[in-house]
């Protein structure tokens, strides 16, 4: 039967993880933790078995009885966002919005319509994020529009600038 309040698929997140099993081999992966859980409860779960993916590999099962040792490794540290999205320096359009230099319109349009729509919050509105990350992810989105901006005005400017060269510069009266 269905139930309307049990979701189907569980969301999964992922956490960068070096695992050393009972063989000497030391891997590195990333460890698949459901998104209500931490990896504590996944690692000491009642579970056989750990989905990870492997840096250079494809997602396999690893059996808990194999492992020796997990060591969890360390994201970006918090004040590196804040770094990150104070860093205002070396303001470069093109490279905010990933195009090149010269790239058509249409895809600079869609670059900036992708990486906003990645680092909007809106997007995480449903997840609680961390203070530091929320304001990474709106610092971002004002670095974005302001790059686009930028182009968009430079846009504006070649169009008005290939017009003008189009109108006549003399235009004589008629000829009688």
């Amino acid at each position: 039967m269905f139930e309307r309040n049990r979701p189907e698929i569980t969301e999964q997140g992922a956490v960068a993880v070096e695992i050393a099993l009972d063989d000497g081999s030391v891997t590195a992966g990333r460890l698949m933790i459901p998104a209500a859980r931490s990896a504590f409860d996944v690692l000491n779960g009642p579970a056989l078995f750990l989905e990870f993916e492997p840096y250079e590999g494809d997602r396999r099962f690893l059996a808990k009885s194999a492992l020796k040792a997990v060591k969890l490794l360390a994201g970006a540290k918090p004040q590196n966002l804040a770094q990150k999205a104070r860093d205002l320096d070396g303001f470069d359009p093109h490279t905010i919005l990933a195009v090149a230099r010269g790239a058509p319109w249409d895809e600079v349009r869609a670059a900036y319509l992708a990486r906003a729509k990645t680092y909007h919050p809106d997007r995480f509105a449903g997840v609680e994020l961390p203070e530091d990350v929320g304001s990474y992810l709106s610092g971002m989105l004002r670095r974005i529009n302001a790059a686009y901006a930028a182009l968009e005005v430079a846009e504006q400017s070649r169009k008005a600038t290939v017009a003008r060269r189009q109108e006549a510069i003399y235009t004589s009266g008629a000829r009688a």
